[in-house]
């Protein structure tokens, strides 16, 4: 039941920068025990199952093209679990001291070249940290809604990141909906845009 303590130990498996493994001494609802694991990317003394808190992990970008609210700034990366390309929104990990804003204007240059202005209307309700997938993580995101524009460049990017920047108009989103591989945080965040009227591209942050 909600309150009741369903574990006994916790034990860290691995000692990584990014990301980390952890076993749990897990309880059913009968009480048996059992072997769980998780990755996190929380510190060991800020994980959200010792303080009760979401950490604020990482940011997703909504990059509304300042030239033309009907155009979104996309991106299509090589992923190493998958070994191949996803069609994705700009998005990066929250350093330690930084705001999700802060966040996104500096992930956006890194992985595009492009300046980020954020939007700053709308509800607060839709900025705060989400979890991911809470079946096998406790990580989190946060969307960071605004404005793109300059030139993009990928002289930012680490070796690691293979990139490709596009501008998606509704038509090439609704394709990429039907036919790409895409990751779930850009696929909700594109069926929003298809619903957004270009003069006002953030209206269904008002709630």
């Amino acid at each position: 039941m909600d309150g009741d303590k369903k574990y006994t130990a916790i034990r860290k498996l691995t000692d990584n920068k990014f990301l980390n493994m952890y076993e749990m001494d897990a309880l059913t609802n009968q009480g048996e025990p059992f072997h769980y694991y998780f990755a996190t990317r929380n510190r060991e003394g800020e994980l959200p199952l010792l303080t009760g808190k979401a950490q604020p992990n990482g940011i997703v970008i909504y990059p509304v093209w300042r030239e033309d609210g009907n155009r979104l700034v996309m991106i299509r990366q090589y992923r190493y679990p998958l070994d191949a390309w996803l069609y994705e929104l700009p998005a990066g990990l929250i350093d330690r001291g930084e705001t999700a804003s802060q966040a996104a204007v500096r992930e956006m240059k890194e992985e595009t070249g492009l300046d980020f202005e954020p939007y700053e209307g709308g509800s607060p309700a839709f900025r705060r940290p989400f979890y991911l997938g809470a079946g096998m993580t406790d990580e989190t995101s946060t969307s960071v809604f605004g404005y793109a524009s300059g030139e993009v460049s990928g002289k930012f990017r680490e070796d690691s990141e293979s990139i490709e920047v596009l501008l998606a108009g509704r038509e090439e989103a609704a394709r990429i909906l039907r036919e790409e591989r895409v990751s779930l945080r850009a696929a909700l965040l594109l069926m929003a845009f298809l619903q957004t009227d270009g003069g006002k591209p953030f209206g269904f942050l008002e709630i």
